[in-house]
């Protein structure tokens, strides 16, 4: 079972006129589009959320109770990619470099005892509120949103940082976070804005079809895929194609690897995900044919089990 054995540029089409039937497809994708948006209650809960645990870890590392220093969003908060149902909140708060050198001493696992320190600092205020620590982040379960809190080590090269990784002992991690958020902006402004829409729909798929791969991986494949689309500068209209295209590409990559900004760290893709994006590369280009044909409903039930109800049956 397989995509068909064409080369990857011919599942692209050839005409780049625009088509004179395809009724639906702007009005779909515009209206998915701006489902997914969050809300301004969500955003201003997000960023009270992000308030209280900054304000919580500023007291307790630097005295103070600024709720934004020495703090800053990452993720999908930074890269303006978040969708509703609200996700979580990830943010890194950078450390003193007096609580590594405290913790230099450790003979197992700092890194683990260095979240544990965290959350119980974040307890302390929060005693009713479910969290835990392990991995390289602090998880504190509120009931709208969970706040992610990675600690961090600012380094001396500008904007790298050393979080924590508990596994195999204990060990920091270097990383680049302003790079992955450059690397959207830039993909983004010089493709007509498509990717952060395409990012965003595409997560509504991993969530609604339950895809096994990692959210960042999905950005770092779309941001590829963006660059070499035909259908990169045009809007909406098109959006039809850039899906289905996607799926194509995505299918393509598989058993392959990436590499993360800035660090150039390597991360295997895998094939976990690959039967998914297969279904939805099928059902997407029967979709693409059924709004060509302008069989809007018959369209809006494939591209819904695609990506869900926030997609439109009918416009």
């Amino acid at each position: 079972m397989g995509l068909p054995s064409l080369p990857l540029s011919s599942l692209f089409g050839s005409t780049y006129g625009a088509p004179s039937r395809w009724i639906g497809v702007r009005q779909r994708f515009t209206q998915f589009h701006q489902n997914l948006a969050l809300s301004s209650a969500q955003l201003s809960d997000g960023r009270t959320k992000r308030a209280g645990v900054v304000s919580c870890l500023n007291r307790a590392y630097y005295g103070s109770n600024s709720d934004t220093d020495n703090s800053f969003f990452i993720g999908s908060w930074s890269k303006d990619t978040a969708i509703r149902p609200p996700r979580d909140v990830d943010i890194y708060f950078l450390l003193p470099a007096a609580v590594y050198q405290r913790l230099q001493p450790y003979v197992w696992n700092r890194q683990s005892a260095l979240l544990q320190e965290v959350r119980g600092h974040l307890s302390a205020t929060y005693p009713n509120t479910e969290m835990s620590g392990d991995g390289q982040v602090v998880v504190v379960r509120f009931e709208s949103y969970c706040v992610e809190v990675v600690p961090a080590f600012a380094l001396q090269t500008q904007g790298r940082y050393w979080i924590c990784s508990t596994e195999g002992g204990g060990s920091y991690k270097e990383t680049a976070p302003r790079d992955e958020v450059l690397m959207v902006e830039t993909a983004d402004s010089a493709n007509a804005h498509n990717l952060r829409p395409l990012i965003r729909m595409l997560k509504a798929w991993q969530a609604w079809c339950s895809v096994p791969i990692k959210s960042f991986h999905l950005e770092l494949i779309a941001t590829e895929f963006i660059w070499q689309s035909p259908w990169r500068m045009w809007d909406f209209f098109w959006f039809d194609w850039i899906t289905r295209d996607f799926f194509a590409y995505l299918y393509s990559r598989a058993n392959g690897y990436l590499l993360a900004p800035g660090t150039q760290e390597v991360m295997v893709l895998g094939t976990d995900w690959q039967s998914r994006a297969l279904s939805a590369f099928s059902r997407a280009a029967k979709a693409c044919e059924y709004e060509r044909d302008n069989l809007v409903a018959d369209a809006g039930d494939e591209w819904q089990k695609i990506f869900g109800f926030d997609i439109p049956r009918t416009v």
